[in-house]
C-alpha cells in the first residue's frame, strides 16, 4: 500500500507521514523578526510560526505546533515552502498550496493547512507592522530620494 492509515480510516500520503515523524523546523527561534499564532477551537490544534527575515527574504522560520499529525505535517511543509523566499512571495501561500505539496489531505484534515497558511501570514504581518515604521530599508530609500 502506497499511503500509511491510521485512526478512523483516514488515509495520509506518504509525504504527510514523513513530515510528521520527521518534521522540518521544529523549534523557537530567539529574537524573531516575527511571531504568528493560530489556533483552532474545534479541534485544539494551536500552531506558532516564527521568523527571521534578512534581505527582505525568509531567512530562517521555525514553528511549534500542538496538534494531530496533519497539523504537524502541514506546519513542516510550509516551512520549507517559504524558507528563502521573498516576504512578498511567501505571504501569498495559500492553504490549497500546503495541502498540493504534502500529495493532498483528507477533507476533514483540511483545517489544518489553513492554520500553516494562516500562521505563516500572521508571522509575515507581524514582521511588517514592527518594521513599516523607521525601518533601515525604509530610512535608506526615503534618503535616496
Amino acid at each position: 500500500m502506497n499511503k500509511s492509515e491510521r485512526s478512523g480510516g483516514t488515509m495520509y500520503t506518504d509525504k504527510v507521514m514523513d513530515h510528521f515523524m520527521n518534521p522540518r523546523n521544529v523549534g523557537e527561534i530567539p529574537d524573531p523578526d516575527g511571531v504568528g499564532t493560530v489556533g483552532n477551537p474545534v479541534c485544539g490544534d494551536v500552531m506558532q510560526m516564527f521568523i527571521k527575515v534578512k534581505d527582505d527574504k525568509i531567512a530562517d522560520i521555525k514553528f511549534k505546533t500542538f496538534g494531530c499529525g496533519a497539523a504537524i505535517a502541514t506546519s513542516s511543509m510550509v516551512t520549507e515552502m517559504v524558507k528563502g523566499k521573498p516576504v512578498g512571495e511567501a505571504v501569498k501561500i495559500s492553504n490549497k498550496m500546503v495541502a498540493e505539496a504534502l500529495g493532498g489531505l483528507p477533507p476533514q484534515k483540511m483545517h489544518c493547512s489553513n492554520l500553516a497558511a494562516d500562521g505563516v501570514q500572521l508571522a509575515i504581518k507581524d514582521f511588517l507592522s514592527k518594521n513599516s515604521k523607521g525601518s533601515k530599508t525604509s530610512a535608506s530609500k526615503k534618503q535616496g530620494k
